[in-house]
């Protein structure tokens, strides 16, 4: 893939289909840029159950995103999250750790009004150099 290449992801197999007429992940110039993704399992009404659950589904939904794209948790670089409530912070937190205790990207979280789910995160990655894109 060249600098100046972008490619738009249509779709990630095993995953819900996108809510909205938008990309789950773009790719450009080593960078991949996600979407927000959320606790959907094969739609948006098929969400776990607890709080914890959807934080562990979101971040699993994130990380297909970033191994469709050539990528993974490993490589993110910045994380954007939104959270219905800042009582779930510390709930959050304690599942984040878990999938990014090594990596500790840079981070935001905000507390926001969502549409039909309690939180949603998108981050920006770099391509893995020995991974390519699964189109």
């Amino acid at each position: 893939m060249t600098a100046t290449t972008i490619v738009r992801l249509a779709g990630i197999p095993g995953q819900a289909p996108a809510v909205g007429p938008f990309s789950p992940a773009v790719i450009a110039n080593g960078f991949v840029f996600t979407s927000g993704q959320i606790p959907a399992i094969t739609g948006l009404d098929d969400q776990p159950d607890t709080f914890e659950g959807q934080v562990r589904q979101t971040i699993e939904n994130l990380a297909g995103v970033l191994e469709a794209a050539g990528s993974s948790l490993l490589h993110v670089v910045k994380v954007n999250t939104y959270l219905t409530s800042q009582e779930q912070l510390e709930e959050y937190n304690r599942v984040y750790v878990e999938y990014f205790d090594a990596a500790k990207p840079a981070r935001t979280t905000v507390s926001v009004s969502l549409w039909g789910v309690s939180l949603e995160i998108e981050c920006l990655a770099v391509l893995a150099e020995t991974q390519e894109p699964t189109l």
